[in-house]
């Protein structure tokens, strides 16, 4: 498999999760803003949509969004998923929230210069992480094990980090993946 992707971008809960999941991958860095790969060629030649992360299976098929390709990195090492009934319909809402809820709001405020503005994203991401600091079980979000979600969760908690944004209940460090899956 390639697995496209920018370090410090949303892509990193993927490159956590591939390695996780100890899955054979290689790795391509992508430089979002010229949408390169670093051989200089065109990075929309393998996703139309020049985002990371992008998945390229052994099949040719391609997988984007971090949503769906953590799902399928997940369910190819279950113990990535909380158990139950309702394990994997749950891990994707909260995959869900995070990717729409969470990381959406992160990208203006990178960017933004109007200080009324980044305020205004900056208290919409600590309501967001009270309610996610209210689901924690244990050390992580479905229990006593990683999940996909786990690795979401804490490349958002980096993102905080980075822009001095406080998240009460919520410590990367309890979240914390295995040392050797973090790139």
């Amino acid at each position: 498999m390639n697995f496209y992707h920018t370090p410090g971008s949303s892509s990193q809960a993927t490159h956590i999760l591939l390695r996780e999941a100890k899955l054979e991958f290689w790795p391509r860095k992508v430089d979002i803003f010229t949408r390169t790969l670093e051989d200089g060629s065109d990075y929309n030649q393998v996703n139309p949509n020049g985002y990371v992360p992008a998945l390229v299976l052994d099949d040719g098929m391609l997988l984007t969004e971090n949503a769906a390709i953590i799902d399928w990195i997940a369910g190819q090492s279950p113990i990535l998923i909380p158990d139950g009934r309702l394990g994997r319909t749950r891990h994707l809402q909260m995959l869900a929230s995070l990717s729409t809820e969470v990381q959406k709001p992160f990208i203006p405020l990178f960017f933004l210069e109007d200080e009324a503005e980044q305020a205004r994203l900056r208290e919409t991401l600590a309501q967001r992480f009270r309610w996610v600091a209210s689901k924690l079980e244990c050390d992580f979000l479905f229990g006593g094990r990683f999940t996909g979600a786990d690795a979401f969760l804490y490349v958002m908690l980096r993102w905080a980090a980075m822009v001095g944004l406080e998240t009460p209940g919520i410590s990367r460090h309890s979240l914390r993946p295995s040392k050797a899956a973090v790139p």
